[in-house]
């Protein structure tokens, strides 16, 4: 396995709803980075307080209280338009502000340091996913710039070019984006050799969104997608919010009090859930018990598993016949299913794979893969595999400056044996490598007829009309099956000109956030220093002077300190010189 050219590995990341997790070629094998609380995920969970920024686990264990500039779940809005019916209810059991932005774009609202802020669902996403990059380049000694990203199968244009803007604002190279299912279906492969082939269903249902796909694999690690359904809005923080709304119904019919009118109540219940959910993945039942929730009242629910999977019936039939259709498509029968392979934190739930197992009839699930880490393994892989290419050739099809309304067509034929579909990726710019210019949207042309490679011919026709719309069409000349995109000024979302922009304020925010931590770290240093003086001066007798003089350095910066007024590091610094100078001149006597 190679690198790239800056000599950085390139590495692989799973950026989940829930948790997101890094993964890297390294020491001949891939590695699940862990982050700096020694956990091998990362909750996709960004705060504001009045101090500093939070992400990760210290987002999340702060969200009981600071519910309102916690946000979490920003994968569920990226890409879409606020107005969306599925967005209006999303939001309507989130703890904090969703606001309309502009172009129907969803933004937060949060208070930070004093003063409202608003971020869109990219920067969001993009804290996260520096986060990751923080990670790795810990780990791996070096900055890091290329990154395979996953995203589920079921995302549309705007939502992967969303993701793709998150990564750009983070400062990392998206070097390829792939499914979450095909990554986890790498991930298998590697680790399982055999011979022959093997039909291979990867069921990935995660904390927001669920995938079913259905892929034929050889015993080299070889994969072909024979077919792939789902749902992006379906996943474990469905099943929460389901219990979520039914204690809060539990509290109105005992109280006649709404709790979804008070945000920190709201968010101190969805913790508890989120617990309670995953304590019946082991056990048959569970109480929720929050002391003085809302208006001095204690609220206590006792909840079985029977109960819960009744609340969620729905969601698992869902999941069920998501399957049936993924079958259907791919033109096989269950019995044709080779294996079948948990992916995802919510594969853990008793009642999920009771219905798989029953589904097919009695056959075992494949649970040699950890379900938390399998995506991030194969997008590893795939980053990996691709250190040898240093970017891709651009084929320049409208150069700039053509008057419009114009059209262009070019010819593409297969680059496999027996490929099936091919991506189109649809640039702005005129860079020799594609990374190097400005990705406006991309789609799969799927149905080509397996045939030897170069065999198949699919043209690619893009037209302007004279409003600068861009549509392109890829049609598989041989039966004719077409599939288009539309370029609009709404598929980017984001303008480069406000790309740039929110880079700058990323790197604004990592430079807040190092001084905070520098700030941090002299604040402690100062007081284990006072602490250690003060240990010292009972264990050494000093002359009443010098003993005196000491006492009061020592007592004047801890005034200092308690008031909260402490101004930079460089005066937390100066402090400790003058008390160290002064205890110095004190043990000298």
């Amino acid at each position: 396995m190679g690198s790239w050219e800056d000599g950085a590995p390139a590495i692989g990341i799973d950026l989940g709803t829930t948790n997101s997790c890094v993964a890297v070629w390294k020491h001949d094998r891939i590695e699940i980075i862990p982050n700096d609380q020694g956990n091998r995920t990362t909750p996709s969970c960004v705060a504001f307080t009045d101090s500093q920024r939070l992400i990760g686990d210290g987002a999340k264990n702060q969200i009981a209280r600071n519910p309102a500039n916690t946000i979490f779940n920003a994968k569920r809005l990226i890409g879409r338009r606020f107005s969306e019916v599925m967005v209006q209810e999303d939001i309507k059991l989130m703890p904090f502000r969703v606001i309309q932005g502009p172009s129907d774009m969803p933004k937060v609202a949060v208070t930070h340091k004093g003063h409202e802020q608003q971020f869109s669902m990219e920067e969001i996403s993009s804290m996260v996913l520096a986060k990751m990059k923080e990670i790795a380049e810990a780990y791996i000694g070096s900055s890091v710039k290329n990154a395979v990203i996953t995203v589920p199968a079921y995302f549309n244009d705007c939502q992967r070019q969303a993701t793709k803007d998150a990564a750009t604002i983070a400062g990392l190279n998206v070097v390829r984006m792939i499914n979450e299912p095909t990554a986890a279906a790498i991930a298998y492969g590697v680790d399982n050799r055999f011979d022959g082939k093997k039909n291979v269903l990867i069921f990935d249902l995660g904390g927001g969104t669920f995938d079913v796909s259905l892929l034929t694999i050889d015993g080299e690690g070889k994969f072909e997608v024979k077919a792939v359904a789902g749902d992006t809005h379906l996943g474990g923080e469905d099943f929460d919010n389901r219990m979520v709304n039914y204690c809060v119904e539990d509290f109105k019919n005992k109280w006649n009090k709404d709790l979804r009118g008070n945000q920190r109540a709201l968010g101190r219940l969805k913790v508890a859930c989120e617990k309670a959910k995953r304590i019946l993945s082991y056990d048959t039942q569970v109480s929720i018990e929050l002391e003085v929730l809302l208006d001095g009242i204690d609220f206590s629910l006792k909840i079985t598993r029977a109960k819960f999977e009744e609340l969620n019936k729905s969601f698992f039939e869902d999941c069920i016949k998501q399957l049936e259709t993924c079958l259907v498509d791919a033109n096989m029968y269950k019995g044709d299913v080779d294996e079948v392979i948990l992916v995802g934190g919510s594969t853990r739930i008793q009642k999920v794979q009771s219905m798989l197992q029953e589904f097919f009839d009695g056959k075992e699930l494949c649970k040699n893969i950890n379900p938390d880490e399998a995506v991030a393994y194969g997008a590893a892989v795939m980053a990996a595999n691709l250190c040898e290419i240093v970017g891709e050739r651009m084929k320049v099809v409208i150069p700039r400056n053509t008057p419009i309304p114009t059209k262009k067509t070019m010819t593409f034929t297969t680059d496999k044996n027996n490929q099936t579909c091919m991506a189109v990726m649809v640039y702005q710019g005129e860079q020799t490598r594609s990374r190097d210019n400005f990705l406006l949207g991309l789609f799969t042309i799927s149905g080509i007829p397996p045939a030897p490679k170069r065999a198949s011919v699919v043209e690619d026709c893009f037209e302007i009309d004279a409003n600068g719309i861009l549509t392109v069409t890829s049609k598989v000349v041989s039966t004719g099956k077409t599939k288009s995109l539309t370029v609009t000024n709404l598929s980017g979302r984001l303008s480069k000109h406000e790309i740039e922009k929110m880079v700058k304020d990323a790197e604004k925010f990592k430079l807040e956030d190092q001084e905070f931590k520098r700030k941090a770290e002299a604040y402690n240093a100062l007081e284990d220093y006072i602490y250690d003086l003060e240990n010292k001066i009972k264990r050494k007798d000093l002359p009443p002077k010098d003993l005196n003089s000491l006492r009061d350095a020592i007592s004047d910066t801890k005034e200092w300190l308690s008031t909260g007024n402490v101004a930079d590091v460089n005066e937390i610094e100066r402090k400790k010189g003058i008390l160290e100078f002064i205890s110095l001149l004190a043990f000298s006597n």
